[in-house]
């Protein structure tokens, strides 16, 4: 046959098909979610997260010294708390003596160079499990702000280098910048959750915080699935506000979102790799169904190559030690 273009050439062999690869994964395009809860020596497994743990603080401590090894720079941090920590108003948030805000600063001082994202929300804190004060059934969004704000002091505090908001109130970048730059932070970053969709894949999650909403669901705050231009109109708020990054969650579900912020805005474009999504590719090659080291890379490079420059992953550790195989 007279063909001139034949694409098969630029595929014959592994030294050819690494040359043209267009899109390329690293370690520091990771973000390690990691879950601290109360005690020591303490590891428990999350059952729909195989291979994801609770730690205390000194075992949390020894496994972002792991990660480190493997290249692992930023850590995202979450805290599974006791209901008797637990009130309306999320007040352990701010409290300098917690678990959250001690485990910040124990992260800091034994791995100075490493960044620490921290979580904004109450739903970790709070007695209703919502993002927001709960009042006669009603998210109330500019009282949550002043709770946001604090808890985002509290944790510029304990030395974090990145705030993630991922309440979805309106204002809360904003609102949190402001507070955070008139108490002599400015350098603190804000990694906003700029299209938070109100997904079926939180549930793992949820389950590892235990963090369920105790009425109702969050579809008056996070985003509708089946809406992409809604996500245009956040993060033009959020641009606008001061945000340093633009987050997509969930991401697989997403690819088009992440792509469609990427075209749109010339921040770093973050997309969080949610608990149900791990959890499927988990699940599935345990079962045999297929191969989840490929299937997590090919999920993984699926991101970036829609548009991602920075991965929230649980599965940040087992690739990174693929990535430096």
């Amino acid at each position: 046959m007279n063909i001139i273009r034949r694409p098969r050439r630029n595929r014959q062999s592994a030294a050819i098909r690494d040359m043209v690869q267009e899109t390329r994964l690293s370690v520091h395009d990771f973000i390690y979610p990691m879950f601290v809860m109360e005690g020591e020596n303490v590891r428990s497994e999350v059952v729909s997260m195989p291979g994801v743990a609770r730690f205390s603080k000194d075992l949390l401590l020894d496994e972002i010294g792991q990660c480190v090894d493997l290249g692992l720079r930023t850590f995202a941090l979450f805290p599974n708390l006791p209901e008797s920590r637990k009130d309306k108003y999320a007040t352990e948030s701010q409290n300098p003596d917690g678990l959250y805000l001690q485990t910040v600063r124990a992260i800091k001082d034994r791995f100075p160079d490493v960044v620490v994202m921290t979580d904004i929300a109450m739903d970790p804190y709070s007695s209703d499990g919502h993002d927001g004060i709960v009042e006669n059934g009603q998210i109330l969004n500019d009282e949550t702000l002043e709770v946001l704000g604090k808890m985002a002091v509290a944790q510029a505090q304990a030395g974090a280098d990145i705030v993630g908001p991922s309440d979805m109130m309106d204002g809360r970048v904003g609102y949190i910048r402001q507070t955070l730059d008139t108490q002599g932070f400015k350098n603190v970053s804000i990694m906003a959750y700029t299209a938070k969709y109100a997904s079926a894949f939180y549930g793992p999650f949820r389950d590892a915080l235990d963090s369920a909403p105790r009425f109702g669901d969050k579809k008056t705050y996070q985003m509708n699935p089946a809406n992409s231009r809604e996500a245009l109109i956040e993060a033009d708020l959020d641009l606008a506000e001061g945000a340093d990054f633009l987050m997509v969650k969930p991401a697989l579900a997403y690819l088009d979102i992440i792509k469609l912020l990427n075209d749109h805005y010339h921040l770093p474009i973050a997309a969080y790799n949610v608990s149900g999504e791990y959890a499927m590719i988990k699940a599935a090659a345990q079962n045999g169904w297929l191969d989840g080291e490929r299937a997590m890379m090919e999920s993984l490079m699926a991101m970036k190559r829609a548009g991602a420059n920075v991965i929230l992953t649980y599965f940040a550790k087992e690739a990174a030690g693929v990535l430096g195989a």
